[in-house]
């Protein structure tokens, strides 16, 4: 989308705005641990008094295969240590979530060491192909056609 995230202290991250059909959409990469993801998040949403219900948090999904891709408003964290701290620090979970499938290790005392270890060449491949699928349907989402974005995205 042609932009530049800048480290940006006071969002404990990079962030960088472009605009997608006239609306400003800004884009956030947390510095934070994982799990202190919520600091980051919340930190740039009161800055810019973005709704919570206006956020998309992009995340990884040990449940779905590498290419999965699938879009959900709200519900609870799964585990998912990131989301944790992320429905804490903004009170609620009623943001939207673009879950990307990563596959899973198949023991799970192997999860922390899987998601931290660079994907296999296929898992890369199809995880891109996951990420060119959800970047066709954002326009549909920055307009408010959340049931269009998941219809296109999911079938």
């Amino acid at each position: 989308m042609g932009c530049e995230l800048r480290k940006d202290s006071k969002f404990h991250g990079h962030a960088g705005k472009i605009n997608l059909h006239g609306e400003p959409v800004w884009l956030l990469k947390p510095d934070t641990f994982m799990n202190r993801s919520g600091q980051s998040v919340s930190s740039l949403a009161k800055y810019y008094k973005i709704p919570v219900e206006n956020i998309l948090v992009v995340h990884d999904e040990l449940d779905f295969e590498p290419g999965d891709v699938r879009l959900k408003k709200g519900g609870g964290h799964a585990g998912h240590n990131g989301l944790r701290d992320i429905i804490s620090a903004m009170g609620s979970k009623e943001f939207l979530r673009l879950r990307v499938g990563i596959g899973h290790p198949g023991n799970s005392k192997q999860v922390s060491d899987f998601v931290l270890t660079r994907p296999s060449a296929t898992d890369r491949t199809q995880i891109g192909y996951a990420i060119d699928d959800a970047l066709r349907v954002m326009p549909d989402l920055v307009d408010g056609n959340i049931e269009k974005a998941m219809q296109a995205l999911h079938s």
